[in-house]
């Protein structure tokens, strides 16, 4: 079964592959109970804004699902597909963009495109399930570092200097704008420094970080201040966006051989003309609403604050990723989420083992521009109270009841 389906019978349904129904929102519905939900990556609420729903239904009946048929380079292509690659292209401050059908299928083709047996690649071993998939698809060398650290990294990329070298290939650095279980944000000032002694080319998924981000949401490295030493800029539409769907952005030279050889770009349909047509209104809407993210940061900034305020480790978020770590067994972490949901009427995300180590559980929270300072309130009150519970090990004395689905 795995390290995770292992526990399936005690968890499906209410851990894992919980269903939460109702209007998108910071107030759903799970198992029939009304819940305050901090489990959306809904960052600034797009997701039942009134204009990004009207543009939805308006592309839906205008085109259906079906149009346009066929992938891009054969009969899938569409001057909106186009507007909309320059608009992100614009946004993110790069030459040129290509729109891709998925995030996580994404970056693994562009990192398959990009690399062949000669080449090198060099990742943060903290980098999200997709990239750590698409090192998998690399036929040559590949190495990991340690999670920011710099001074690891170009160890890696000594060793990467000489086999390129040797073989005659390149080198490809990837890492993460936002790393969305520790909500650190990835080094990418420091990673640019580096090309002043090695030559590389930087990849960042910046999938957290886009719309979040920066003065004008354009991310980690408009944050930090290094958006132009990034070569290949990559997010997915399904966080910010509120959508389906993702970009690469970068030099025209790249993004041209990117356009050419992206294999699962080339032999698949072209993304559907609601989705692409709803990308236009919230990309508008990034550009022109800051209010939404100004109302994000005020949320952010009240939770992890009154979070620490009242002696929670929340480790050192630089997002609105904002994680908490309790200690706790199986048997405690399931009657603390039950406590949680059941009595406060709470909802977010819990990781275990093996995603975080034996004894730590991470409660993840999201806030986004949709919540008020009184769900803030009242997340602060309920986490105090299973905390006390947790410590005094009343969840350790009570038996973990069998899901009903």
């Amino acid at each position: 079964m795995g390290p995770l389906g292992q526990h399936s019978r005690t968890v499906h349904g209410y851990l894992a592959f919980p269903k939460l129904e109702g209007e998108i929102g910071p107030y759903m519905t799970f198992r029939g109970m009304p819940m305050l939900n901090w489990s959306l990556n809904n960052y600034i609420g797009l997701a039942n804004h009134p204009q990004v729903r009207k543009a939805d239904a308006e592309a839906a009946a205008q085109w259906g699902l079906g149009s346009p048929m066929g992938a891009r380079m054969m009969s899938g292509n569409t001057k909106y597909h186009e507007q909309l690659e320059v608009e992100l292209a614009q946004f993110a401050q790069k030459e040129d963009a290509i729109l891709l059908n998925f995030g996580y299928q994404g970056i693994m083709s562009v990192i398959d495109a990009l690399l062949d047996r000669h080449d090198v690649l060099i990742y943060d071993l903290e980098s999200h399930a997709c990239i750590v998939d698409g090192a998998r698809l690399h036929m040559g060398k590949r190495f990991g570092y340690a999670h920011n650290d710099i001074d690891n990294l170009e160890k890696q990329l000594q060793r990467a200097t000489r086999l390129a070298a040797e073989s005659g290939g390149g080198i490809l650095v990837v890492t993460e704008g936002v790393f969305g279980m520790s909500s650190s944000v990835g080094k990418l000032k420091e990673i640019v420094e580096l090309k002043k002694k090695y030559s590389f080319r930087l990849l960042v998924d910046d999938a957290h970080g886009f719309g979040t981000m920066g003065a004008t949401g354009a991310g980690v490295g408009e944050a930090l201040g290094c958006q132009e030493g990034i070569d290949i800029y990559f997010s997915t539409f399904a966080k910010s966006m509120a959508s389906i769907g993702a970009f690469v952005a970068g030099e025209k030279q790249i993004l041209n051989f990117l356009r050419y050889n992206t294999r699962s770009q080339i032999f698949a349909k072209a993304l559907p003309m609601p989705l692409v047509v709803g990308a236009l209104k919230r990309l508008e809407l990034l550009r022109n609403q800051p209010e939404l993210r100004e109302k994000l940061w005020t949320i952010v900034n009240a939770l992890q604050n009154g979070l620490r305020e009242r002696g929670f480790n929340i480790g050192n978020p630089q997002s609105p990723v904002t994680p908490v770590y309790m200690n706790g067994n199986p048997v405690e972490v399931q009657n603390l989420i039950r406590d949680l949901r059941e009595n406060h009427h709470i909802f977010c995300s819990v990781v275990a083992y093996p995603v975080v180590p034996k004894g730590i559980v991470l409660m993840r929270l999201i806030p986004t521009a949709m919540h008020s300072l009184d769900d803030v309130s009242r997340t602060l009150d309920a986490f105090e109270d299973i905390s006390r519970k947790l410590q005094t090990g009343v969840y350790a004395n009570l038996e973990v009841p069998t899901v009903v689905l």
